[in-house]
């Protein structure tokens, strides 16, 4: 076995001490990835007639969701939801419970604002059924909510960018922690937070003019959710003979008595009102004499009062938004 004899004397402890320096730098060269300009680098190329999003590939999605494979070529010009009118789900709208927490969705279509943070769902549930029944589209302008009616319409706002979409309630969820709502692939595209998966918005309910607020009498049943979750229906209440209640002719706003009241709504039609009370005088029995529609030009204001201070009416407008999941504001007249 051949031997080496190391130089000694200062010029020999300098060449060692290079030699050491030389190895670790090819040592390092081998452990770490060469920087790549990233104009040179290979970037997915938008396909003819395809949408130009950049997709994600390679399990970058949750349980692989994600984008279809050939999304359509007019993504960017997809229209919002147009908000109409329409009956409530009978079914779809009832408390229910996922993972150990208990969610009690609005009984009625009503002003609702909420800031939080927007996730989005895509081909692991395409043509899957959602909470109503229906398929889920994800190139449809459409999304799901915890607590909002089921149907109903949002304005969802992208709070860094300021772009906003209209998009129709349809489904349930989503049940992370702090996420607010889940939106189709092709809302959460037109938003622009697809690559990164979930974004600030500003979610604020639409209220169409006429909007029937009672669920229909002839509900579809609802096909199985997408969701791992059963609707927990409520104890029923015992059977009770049907009352018919006379529409009265509401008051004038001028005329009503004066004093410290709460707004629980405004409505287009009397029949509208009249339904909201109903439901309202249901839940809040103690307050039956207490409620009363207003005429105010073309709207039907819906009062609660009167109350002895602006303190106690606050106290009662939280027990109503705890229950009701709107929240009535204090009105002086």
């Amino acid at each position: 076995m051949p031997t080496h004899t190391l130089p000694t004397g200062p010029s020999g402890y300098k060449l060692l001490f290079a030699g050491l320096i030389a190895a670790v730098l090819a040592l390092a060269g081998c452990s770490t990835t060469p920087y790549v300009d990233g104009s040179a680098a290979t970037q997915p190329q938008p396909v003819p007639g395809k949408s130009a999003v950049v997709q994600k590939r390679g399990g970058a999605y949750y349980k692989d969701d994600g984008p279809g494979d050939n999304p359509p070529a007019n993504l960017d010009d997809i229209p919002d939801a147009q908000p109409r009118v329409e009956p409530l789900h009978r079914f779809a709208n009832r408390p229910y419970n996922v993972f150990g927490e208990d969610y009690v969705p609005a009984k009625a279509v009503m002003p609702f604002r909420q800031l939080g943070r927007a996730s989005w769902y895509g081909k692991r549930f395409h043509g899957k059924p959602t909470s109503s029944g229906e398929a889920y589209d994800m190139y449809a302008m459409t999304a799901a909510h915890p607590t909002l009616p089921i149907p109903s319409y949002a304005r969802v706002t992208h709070r860094a960018s300021g772009r906003s979409v209209v998009v129709r309630i349809n489904d349930r969820g989503p049940f992370h922690k702090g996420r607010v709502m889940d939106l189709s692939y092709a809302a959460a595209h037109r938003l622009g937070y697809v690559n990164v998966g979930s974004a600030e918005v500003e979610v604020e309910a639409i209220v169409p003019d006429g909007v029937e607020l009672i669920a229909t009498e002839k509900p579809i049943p609802p096909l199985p959710g997408r969701r791992p979750a059963a609707l927990v229906p409520p104890t029923p209440a015992p059977a009770e003979p049907p009352v018919q209640l006379a529409m009265a002719e509401p008051s004038t706003l001028t005329d009503a008595t004066s004093g410290i009241f709460l707004q629980l709504g405004a409505f287009s039609t009397a029949a509208s009102a009249e339904g909201f009370r109903g439901m309202v005088r249901d839940t809040f029995a103690e307050h039956a004499e207490r409620l009363e529609v207003l005429v105010d030009g073309k709207r039907y204001r819906l009062h609660l009062g009167p109350f002895a201070s602006v303190t106690e009416a606050k106290a009662e407008a939280e027990r109503i938004a705890r229950e009701l999941k709107f929240r009535p504001f204090v009105v002086t007249r």
